[in-house]
């Protein structure tokens, strides 16, 4: 059974709407941020936003919608650095180029503490868990984002040293290419 994929009902096409859907977006954040998934309600959101209900249910059918639409905007940041890496190839330092992406995910997720609590969200249900795969894979790199995202979250909770969990995420990820890279 294929999940369905969580999309919002509509994207803005004017500018006054484009603000209002990036202001629903960025209010969501943060109260996901302070209150966790389990009570982010769209009500919510709509009251702290100082708009309507209504204007919220035109974009967005439900919270989880609403997550995974943050997952996607979360997503842009990380397709430039990848197209900036990219640019890079072919290299014969792809370690190096290894080691600047992980860099750059563990610096947006120490930077940004909405990171955590999206991925946590979007891991919620069968349907945004399917969403958040098409996110990965549109990613070109899904096997490497997703390792990456699970360690980190493992490395900032329960007293985990971060800095130890990093060096051993790289040095899973680069024994991962080097097997990967062997086999081909």
């Amino acid at each position: 059974m294929t999940s369905e994929i969580l999309e919002p009902r509509r994207r803005p096409s004017q500018e006054r709407s484009h603000v209002k859907f990036d202001h629903l977006l960025q209010v969501s954040r943060d109260l996901l941020t302070e209150v966790g998934f389990e009570k982010f309600t769209c009500e919510e959101v709509a009251h702290r936003a100082g708009l309507p209900i209504g204007t919220l249910y035109q974009f967005f059918a439900n919270k989880y919608v609403i997550v995974c639409e943050i997952d996607r905007v979360h997503a842009v940041a990380v397709r430039e650095e990848v197209a900036s890496l990219a640019a890079q190839i072919p290299s014969l330092d792809w370690l190096d180029l290894l080691d600047r992406l992980l860099e750059h995910l563990v610096t947006l997720w120490r930077t940004d503490p909405s990171r955590r609590a999206v991925w946590h969200a979007v891991q919620s249900t069968p349907a945004t868990r399917a969403t958040a795969a098409v996110t990965e894979r549109e990613l070109a790199a899904e096997v490497l984002v997703h390792v990456t995202y699970s360690m980190l979250n493992f490395s900032i909770r329960d007293g985990q040293e971060h800095e130890e969990a990093v060096i051993e995420l790289k040095r899973l990820l680069a024994s991962y290419l080097l097997a990967a890279e062997s086999t081909t």
